[in-house]
C-alpha cells in the first residue's frame, strides 16, 4: 500500500503524469520527451529520476542512446488496475494529454522514418556538383507529368506557378488568390500559353470559392502562414475534397525570424510538425505524414516542412 500511496503523490505532479502516460505507451529518450513535451532537458531529467527511484520507469542503454519505459507490474493486481484507471481519469483532465498523443506519434514516426534520412542525405548532396541539365526544375517538371488527371485546387496560388505546372498533366486546375491583380495576372499567362483546364478565381483559402466534394487533390504550397485562421484555411480544404481525395502542404517550420511578418506579409512564423499534424487531423484528415524536407543553407535557415492527409 505504501508504494502505491506514493505512486499516487508523485502523478499528483501534472508533468509526472504526462510522462507516465507518454512511457506507458512507448519507450523514448529524454530528446524525444523533449521535442513532445516541449520541455526542457533538466526539468525532464528531474522528474524522470523521481520516478526511477519511485521503481516507476526504468532505463535502458541502447548504443549512445538511453531509453525510459514504465516497469512491468501485475497487470491482475486489483490494486494496480483501480491506480491504471485512476491515471486515465487524471489524463482526461489534463488540457496537454491530446497535443502529447499527437505530438508522440510525430516522434515515432521520426524514428522510424529511415526514407527521411535517406532523403535528407540526397538532398544534400544533389546539386553539390555541377551535372548538365540536372536541376530541382527540371525533376519537379518530370514529377508533375506522372500525376494521373485529377481535378486539382492551388490554394493561395499567388500568379499559379505551381498551378500551371499542374495543368499540363490534370483534368482542371483551380487556382485561388485573395489579391485581384495576381487572379489578373495568372488568368492572363494562363490564357498566353493556351491553359484552357486553368482557372483563376478570387476567394479565400479560408473558405475556397470551390464546390464541395469536387476536388481530387489541394494544395496549400507556402500559403498557410499568410492566413489569418490556418486551421480554417485546413478544413476548407477538406471540404472541397472528394472522399479518398488529398491535401499538400508545403509551408515553413516554424521559425524565430520575425521580420518576416513585415518582409513576407507573414502571419504566422511557420508551423511545428506537431502543429500541423494536429490541424490535419482536428479537419478530419486520415493517412497522415509531416517531415521536414529542406534547409536553406544562408541565415536564417528557413526549413520547409511537407504535410498530407487524407479526406
Amino acid at each position: 500500500m505504501s508504494s502505491t500511496l506514493n505512486f499516487l503523490r508523485l502523478l499528483a505532479d501534472p508533468t509526472r503524469l504526462r510522462l507516465v502516460l507518454l512511457l506507458e505507451q512507448e519507450e523514448l529518450s529524454v530528446a524525444e520527451l523533449q521535442d513532445v513535451m516541449a520541455m526542457g532537458q533538466s526539468r525532464i531529467s528531474s522528474h524522470l529520476a523521481q520516478l526511477k527511484r519511485a521503481g516507476v520507469v526504468a532505463d535502458r542503454r541502447a548504443g549512445k542512446n538511453v531509453y525510459y519505459g514504465l516497469t512491468q507490474t501485475d497487470t491482475k493486481d486489483p490494486t494496480r488496475v483501480k491506480v491504471g484507471e485512476l491515471t486515465r481519469t487524471l489524463a482526461r483532465e489534463l488540457p496537454e494529454t491530446a497535443r502529447d498523443r499527437t505530438a508522440l506519434r510525430v516522434a515515432l514516426r521520426k524514428r522510424q522514418d529511415e526514407a527521411r534520412a535517406y532523403f535528407d542525405e540526397l538532398a544534400g548532396k544533389f546539386g553539390r556538383s555541377y551535372v548538365p541539365g540536372r536541376s530541382w526544375q527540371a525533376l519537379a517538371h518530370m514529377l508533375i507529368t506522372l500525376l494521373p488527371p485529377h481535378n486539382v485546387a492551388d490554394l493561395g496560388a499567388g500568379e499559379g506557378t505551381l498551378s500551371q505546372l499542374l495543368a499540363k498533366t490534370a483534368k482542371k486546375v483551380i487556382a485561388v488568390d485573395n489579391a485581384p491583380k495576381m487572379v489578373e495576372f495568372g488568368a492572363k499567362l494562363a490564357a498566353d500559353h493556351g491553359f484552357t483546364n486553368l482557372e483563376y478565381r478570387l476567394g479565400d483559402i479560408e473558405d475556397p470559392p470551390i464546390e464541395k466534394g469536387t476536388i481530387d487533390l489541394a494544395f496549400l504550397s507556402q500559403a498557410l502562414h499568410h492566413a489569418l485562421r490556418p486551421a480554417r484555411a485546413i478544413e476548407g480544404a477538406h471540404r472541397i475534397l472528394r472522399k479518398g481525395g488529398r491535401l499538400v502542404v508545403l509551408d515553413l517550420l516554424s521559425h524565430r525570424f520575425e521580420r518576416a511578418r513585415e518582409l513576407y506579409a507573414d502571419h504566422w512564423l511557420g508551423f511545428s510538425e506537431v502543429e500541423l499534424h494536429q490541424m490535419l487531423e482536428d479537419a478530419g484528415f486520415g493517412k497522415i505524414e509531416v517531415t521536414v524536407v529542406s534547409r536553406e543553407k544562408e541565415s536564417p535557415h528557413f526549413q520547409t516542412v511537407f504535410a498530407t492527409g487524407a479526406k
